[in-house]
C-alpha cells in the first residue's frame, strides 16, 4: 500500500512538472546539470548551487544575467526556469520585445490589468533580450508596472547582452530609469557570462 501511495504521489508530481513546463514556454529545453560551470566563463559553482535550492524564488530576489551573444544567457535562464518548475514554482518565459508587444495589444483590447495581475502572481518571470532596443514611453511605463508589482515579492530573471551599467541609457527617461534600476539591481544576483560564443564550438 505504501508503495502504491508513493507511486501515485510521484505520478502527480511528474504531471505537475510537465504542466508547469508547458505553461512556461521556455526558449530552450535546458537543465542545471547541462551548464558548463567554469569560472573563466563567469559561472560560479557555489552560486549556481545556491540558486538550485530555490531560496531566491521564495525570497523574491532577482537574477541579472549579462554577456555577449552566444555566451549562454538564454540557456542559463531556461535552466533555472526548468529547475524552478521541478521545485513546483509557476514560471513564464518571455522575450522582452514580445512581452511589451503583448502589453500593447492587451491595452488595445482592454485586458491589460488582467494581464498585469497574471504576471504579478507568477513565481518566476524570465525576461530575455533586454536592451536590444531603447524603450519607448509607454513601454517604460509598462515595464515599470511589471517590475513594481513583483519587487521584493516575486522573482524576475533578466537576460541582456548589455552590461548593467548600460541599462540606464536603454531605459531612457531619468526618473523611471532610477526607479527601475533601484528595484532591479541593488538586491539582485549578478552573473556576467564571458568567453567566445558557445555556438562556434558546436
Amino acid at each position: 500500500m505504501e508503495m502504491l501511495l508513493q507511486a501515485e504521489e510521484d505520478d502527480r508530481s511528474d504531471k505537475r512538472f510537465e504542466r508547469l513546463q508547458r505553461g512556461a514556454h521556455f526558449r530552450y529545453q535546458a537543465s542545471i546539470e547541462e551548464l558548463q560551470l567554469e569560472t573563466s566563463r563567469g559561472l560560479d559553482k557555489s552560486l549556481v548551487a545556491n540558486l538550485a535550492t530555490g531560496d531566491y524564488i521564495a525570497k523574491g530576489e532577482a537574477v541579472l544575467v549579462c554577456g555577449s551573444t552566444g555566451t549562454g544567457k538564454s540557456f542559463l535562464a531556461s535552466a533555472l526556469g526548468h529547475h524552478a518548475c521541478f521545485l513546483g514554482y509557476k514560471v513564464v518565459y518571455y522575450n522582452l520585445q514580445k512581452l511589451l508587444l503583448k502589453t500593447k495589444m492587451s491595452r488595445i483590447d482592454g485586458t491589460i490589468y488582467k494581464f498585469f495581475e497574471k504576471l504579478s502572481r507568477t513565481d518566476l518571470l524570465i525576461l530575455d533580450g533586454f536592451g536590444l532596443t531603447h524603450l519607448e514611453q509607454q513601454q517604460r511605463m509598462d515595464f515599470m508596472e511589471i517590475i513594481e508589482d513583483r519587487h521584493a515579492s516575486k522573482t524576475t530573471i533578466i537576460a541582456s547582452q548589455l552590461p548593467v551599467a548600460s541599462w540606464y541609457d536603454v531605459i531612457g527617461e531619468n526618473t523611471i530609469a532610477d526607479a527601475l534600476l533601484d528595484r532591479m539591481v541593488h538586491t539582485s544576483y549578478r552573473i556576467e557570462l564571458k568567453g567566445e560564443s558557445l555556438r562556434k564550438k558546436k
